[in-house]
């Protein structure tokens, strides 16, 4: 395969980047670093023309000076200063020239190799000056890059150890940088694309999240506690393929944008948006991939822990206080007696309504109080809060397609793992799982009509801006799958005939 043109827009010049056929996504990434001169730790993005994230890796496509890509460091670290120009000029330069001379030898000369060794030396020696640290120079960790869709198998507890330590290292080192008020609104929207943000980063978010509704002051909440709380919670999610801790990020991030779109802040007090916040960061803490069902016919030990009640769900809130009662980790230790009961009571009762056994009873309820709702009332308060995590933890299809469509990929994999281990151990095979019966839009269609319709519009009347976002895109969802399904319909019926 032959080198192909980058041409992108960065620190307001026009630069272009040959990227070769055996470029590695190391190599792109630090290509992109030296170019916005930027330190391996900053969170840099790329967009096309039409303003869309795409993915910093070899597969960018080629383009033209006409159609650049737009290359922006969104967060930066304003305690320092960046890399030096001559340096990361040298870089850059380095880098093509080694693409250009792997084209005509087929291989890295070893004068490349010396003169890239040198760059590296000298880095390494600025950054043991202490006097020099100012300018803001890292050692970039390359030995991994962190997944994104779909997971990937780990092979042994050790190799997940030391990822989960890279991932923890990223984050503290990013934990500084300031995030750009571009992003920080973007933040708050349900069009947000998780898909282009790797674990350190999302970590980095959740922090901005809890920083931005003012918890840290309100509750005297310390950031190295808050960022050893986050990073636990990233490290008790499994790597399956749905309840991951990348849905976890997309569930509070939802649960965040609802409450600046819906403008709670000035309704409920900052602890109710504490528990809301929280709850959904924990909502799915250690989730084996197999639902409720399962684990009561396979009397797991969950089921008899928790005598078949909402096992996974009782669960998750075990494993939150649990990683709430380390003091390291401990985000309420500063609140009164009163205030953690408070709190842990609230998220008790929103971390157990994710049970989708329980969702027409709650619903049903939030519907009673509808015409009288009064958000003095308590019990009032408390059916809004569940529905809002709720409506968090199902939130995909109020998304773009291009964000929704592959969680629902992953949403799949998941049932049909469950239902293929079902099938082995022969146990009642759960219908809405099973591989040979289900298809993507059928499966879609049902839910998004009879489970996500009622339970959205149901919040849109409380309020009523949440019509363009949430309701419409579900609707647009349901038209979607539905074409979708009576186009698989009509082949099946012309292939019948055919066959007749």
């Amino acid at each position: 395969m032959a080198a192909k043109t980058i041409h992108f827009m960065v620190n307001g010049r026009l630069e272009q980047a040959e990227l070769g056929a055996d470029c590695s996504a190391a190599d792109v990434k630090d290509l992109f670093r030296a170019a916005a001169e930027a330190g391996p730790h900053h969170i840099l993005k790329m967009y096309s023309t039409d303003g869309s994230v795409v993915n910093i890796s070899p597969q960018l496509e080629a383009n033209s000076q006409d159609s650049y890509y737009r290359l922006e460091v969104v967060a930066s670290d304003q305690q320092s200063v960046r890399m030096p120009a001559e340096l990361s000029n040298m870089e850059y330069r380095l880098h093509r020239l080694e693409t250009k001379v792997i084209e005509d030898m087929g291989k890295t000369p070893d004068i490349i190799c010396e003169l890239k060794s040198q760059v590296e030396s000298f880095k390494r020696k600025l950054e043991s000056v202490e006097h020099l640290s100012w300018m803001g120079l890292f050692k970039e960790d390359r030995d991994h890059q962190l997944s994104k869709f779909p997971p990937k198998p780990r092979t042994s507890q050790l190799s997940l150890k030391e990822e989960r330590q890279q991932v923890r290292r990223k984050f503290l080192n990013m934990g500084s940088l300031q995030v750009t008020d571009e992003v920080r609104e973007h933040l708050k929207t349900p069009i947000f694309d998780n898909w282009q943000w790797e674990e350190a980063e999302m970590l980095v978010l959740l922090q901005v999240m809890f920083t931005d509704l003012d918890f840290l002051t309100a509750f005297h909440i310390e950031l190295d506690v808050l960022q050893n709380f986050l990073f636990e919670v990233y490290c008790h999610y499994n790597n399956i393929p749905f309840h991951n801790f990348q849905h976890c990020f997309c569930v509070t991030q939802m649960m965040y944008g609802l409450i600046w779109l819906t403008d709670l802040r000035s309704k409920l007090s900052r602890m109710d948006l504490l528990i809301m916040l929280t709850s959904a960061l924990c909502h799915d803490l250690d989730h084996p991939g197999y639902n409720n069902v399962y684990q009561i016919n396979a009397q797991t030990d969950l089921a008899l822990r928790y005598n078949d009640i909402s096992p996974l769900e009782n669960h998750h809130c075990a494993v939150a206080f649990s990683i709430l009662s380390k003091p390291e980790c401990n985000i309420l230790k500063n609140l009164t007696c009163e205030q953690y009961k408070h709190i842990r009571g609230g998220m008790i009762k929103c971390i157990l309504a994710t049970d989708m056994a329980r969702h027409n009873e709650i619903l049903n309820k939030f519907k009673s109080l509808q015409p009288v709702f009064d958000f003095s009332n308590k019990d009032h308060k408390e059916v809004l809060m569940k529905i809002m995590v709720k409506v968090s933890d199902i939130s995909n299809e109020a998304r773009p397609m291009a964000v929704a469509e592959p969680w629902l990929d992953c949403l799949l994999q998941e049932f049909f793992n469950q239902s293929d281990t079902e099938k082995l151990k022969g146990l009642p095979v759960t219908p809405f799982m099973d591989r040979d019966k289900v298809s993507k839009p059928s499966s879609q269609t049902n839910f998004i009509r009879f489970v996500l319709l009622p339970l959205f519009t149901e919040l849109t009347k409380m309020f009523p801006c949440l019509e363009r976002h949430i309701l419409e895109p579900v609707r647009r969802a349901l038209e979607y799958y539905s074409d979708l399904e009576r186009a698989s319909k009509e082949e099946e019926e012309e292939e019948g005939t055919a066959k007749a």
